[in-house]
């Protein structure tokens, strides 16, 4: 290496993890008052890689610092390379900086090597380049490899500006190729600093249409369920349908609500979700186009903060078929995403927004995070984010929480 071309090295070392070896390394490189100018380590399987960008003051540059490092490697059994770093290098790579960052999140049951090579293989085309690969599903014991889990993996990657839509539409193909969940968000100061989470009820927190239960009860299931079909597609308005849904259940009897209530099924991680989202600090609501005695039922038994949905007119114990106040259809369910935040003092890129139905695309557009969870091919399409093949709880790792993370009490 020549003179003038040791002022900056990257230092790469590799081999058995231990305790102390980065200390150990940086005490070498402190002893001749180098500076670091970037560091990146890793641990897969009790095998450390570690880099350093090392700039060496011209003293160091005629020292044995370098050969200090390689005896102390060989002395771990440990493998290390030195690599010359150009000015006219280093500075393209400090430019790179400016560049916009996104996280790239592939989620799933499990993750095999077909998954990554295509999901890294989209990455590149779009002119993006990978920096760092974090898993964030916790570790699986070979037991229960093949069983039925979930997994997922963060790609950090950076580049130029890039047409974000169409990245999604590759990848929203691509995880219907994969059976897999790909995500990409912009990595900003609001992706790590959310605060406010809004659901839909009917087929998001529970797996159930409310007003399908009802009109079983009342005996017009099949009427009632063709209509709320069309709704939630977007082939009617959601008003209309949802009139034309509670007329029919003129003359139910208002017991069976309880009964309905303590039937319905809650989705796959939902109570491992709102809990930790309450632990964490979150604000938390229902916006349902459901109703409120149903909403209130979950408030209680999952700890949301609030719920707004419509309430379902009863007199001497039967149902009217009418509904009191305004219908929280779409538009108004982006209102009142927009007022809760306005109330908490909290950025609308600090919101997110899950629901499964095309009148809840209003309020996903609005929040900074607007997620389609188990939803209809128009919504998903529609929608920036989709989740279909894991429970609720999956949205954390949206969020950038792993499963360490969120096993630390």
């Amino acid at each position: 290496m020549k003179t003038q071309d040791r002022s900056i090295v990257l230092i790469n070392l590799s081999g058995h993890d231990r305790p102390g070896i980065t200390s150990a390394i940086s005490e070498i490189l402190a002893n001749y008052k180098v500076d670091i100018l970037d560091i990146g380590q890793a641990v897969i399987h009790d095998t450390l890689a570690l880099g350093l960008l090392a700039h060496l003051p011209p003293e160091a540059q005629s020292s044995p610092v370098l050969q200090e490092l390689l005896f102390k490697a060989h002395e771990w059994g440990m493998q290390i390379r030195f690599t010359p770093v150009s000015e006219t290098s280093y500075e393209s790579w400090v430019e790179g900086q400016g560049k916009g960052r996104y996280i790239v999140t592939l989620l799933g049951r499990r993750i095999t090597a077909e998954q990554i090579a295509r999901v890294t293989h989209t990455v590149a085309e779009n002119g993006l380049n990978i920096d760092r690969i974090h898993r964030l599903s916790g570790r699986v014991s070979m037991s229960h490899i093949n069983k039925e889990g979930r997994a997922c993996v963060e790609f950090s990657v950076r580049g130029n500006t890039l047409d974000t839509a169409e990245l999604r539409r590759h990848f929203l193909a691509l995880s219907g190729e994969l059976e897999v969940d790909i995500a990409v968000q912009e990595d900003n100061i609001y992706r790590r600093n959310r605060r406010l989470v809004v659901f839909d009820m009917d087929s998001t927190l529970i797996e159930a249409e409310v007003i399908d239960e009802l009109a079983k009860e009342a005996g017009v299931g099949k009427q009632v369920a063709a209509i709320t079909e069309r709704a939630m597609c977007g082939e009617l308005d959601f008003s209309e349908s949802f009139r034309a849904r509670v007329a029919l259940l003129k003359g139910l009897d208002a017991s069976v609500l309880e009964k309905i209530a303590q039937r319905l099924p809650v989705t796959e991680g939902a109570e491992k979700l709102i809990s930790t989202l309450k632990r964490l600090g979150y604000r938390t609501a229902i916006l349902s186009g459901g109703f409120t005695y149903f909403g209130e039922y979950l408030q209680k038994k999952l700890g949301i903060d609030e719920v707004h949905a419509n309430q379902l007119e009863i007199e001497n114990g039967k149902v009217t078929g009418r509904v009191v106040g305004h219908i929280v259809d779409g538009q108004r369910k982006a209102q009142l995403l927009q007022d809760i935040a306005n109330k908490e003092g909290i950025n609308l890129e600090q919101a997110i927004a899950v629901g499964d139905g095309a009148n809840d695309l209003p309020m996903l557009g609005l929040a900074g995070l607007g997620i389609a969870f188990r939803a209809k091919p128009v919504v998903r399409e529609s929608a920036r984010h989709a989740l279909s093949t894991l429970g609720l709880d999956a949205i954390l790792y949206l969020i950038g929480f792993s499963d360490r993370d969120l096993d630390q009490k």
